[in-house]
């Protein structure tokens, strides 16, 4: 027996390319799971096979609907946030519905949550909030936020929305910012660094980079639902209106820093490097706090990412 035995944890964009690692991960500690996905992306294949297990229960609901969220929330006693318009790109393109969903919804969630008195709320941010940082500084969860697209102003927006309420309930309020994520799942994208660089090498096809010597911090999706499961096993008193940077030191690299490791596997791959890009962060990130604290180590590196990818 785990300490998320039969727990009732529901995960909002439980299908998505996080959400389906974190499901399979917390199905193996018996947590009872509530996947609540509107899959905007038609990935419904992807819950074909977990309809038969028991403590696995889907709900094709959208998070902008009030109602949808209050009569999902009955005896739950932990919601992750998970779902969003994720990135610059698709934010950009959709301003409108990325204020309905990335702000609006998000606090939906939230205020019906906290009415409900749900026992724990992660909300998973970004360490794009970080924006762009001198050459010479670390990122800690202390550092200042210069979010330079709208979704990660709107995480920033959710993330000070969420510290406002301490004191103000009993609900554990944790606020994770994820490093760029690599790895496969079930519900793949190939739109992000890692997993787009080798697809297109591997692929035969030019990888153009800009901006090759900005840093970013890297994690695996293993690595991050891992973290989640340690949050909701751990007592109150280490995550209660906590932020963390959610990720390992050893995987802050540069763009040309990837590049290099991957045609370490790929030296046929075929690379320009330019300068001056349409995406300017540049940002390395400390990850002492989580350690120190949660005592969380990342498992994957980004070769093990690479190779795995290519396999």
């Amino acid at each position: 027996m785990t300490q998320l035995d039969k727990k009732r944890i529901l995960l909002v964009g439980g299908e998505g390319y996080i959400g389906n690692v974190l499901t399979r991960e917390l199905l193996k500690k018996n947590s009872n799971i509530i996947s609540l996905d509107n899959l905007i992306y038609r990935h419904d294949s992807l819950i074909e096979d977990k309809k038969s297990i028991n403590n696995y229960k889907f709900i094709n609901a959208s998070i902008t609907n009030i109602n949808d969220i209050k009569k999902n929330l009955n005896d739950v006693d932990a919601v992750i946030i998970l779902a969003g318009l994720v990135g610059d790109p698709i934010t950009k393109k959709y301003p409108k519905e990325s204020n309905l969903i990335n702000l609006l919804g998000i606090k939906n969630i939230i205020d019906q949550s906290i009415k409900e008195k749900i026992k724990k709320i992660v909300f998973i941010s970004t360490c794009s909030n970080y924006g762009l940082i001198k050459e010479n500084e670390i990122a800690d969860e202390t550092h200042i936020l210069k979010p330079l697209s709208a979704y990660a102003e709107s995480k920033v927006n959710i993330e000070n929305y969420l510290m406002s309420l301490k004191d103000k309930t009993d609900c554990c309020i944790t606020i994770l910012r994820f490093a760029t994520a690599f790895g496969l799942s079930e519900r793949m994208r190939f739109d992000l660094t890692l997993n787009e660089f080798v697809r297109n090498l591997y692929m035969g096809n030019e990888l153009v980079v800009y901006d090759s010597d900005t840093w970013r911090p890297y994690c695996h999706v293993k690595d991050f639902a891992r973290l989640i499961i340690k949050v909701l096993s751990s007592h109150d008193d280490k995550t209660n209106f906590q932020i963390f940077n959610a990720g390992g030191d050893q995987n802050n690299s540069t763009k040309k820093m990837l590049v290099n490791k991957i045609l370490h596997y790929i030296p046929s791959g075929k690379v320009t490097f330019q300068e001056k890009g349409n995406d300017p962060r540049n940002y390395r990130v400390n990850f002492q706090k989580v350690r120190d604290i949660l005592d969380f180590e990342i498992e994957y590196n980004i070769d093990f990412g690479i190779t795995e990818i290519i396999n």
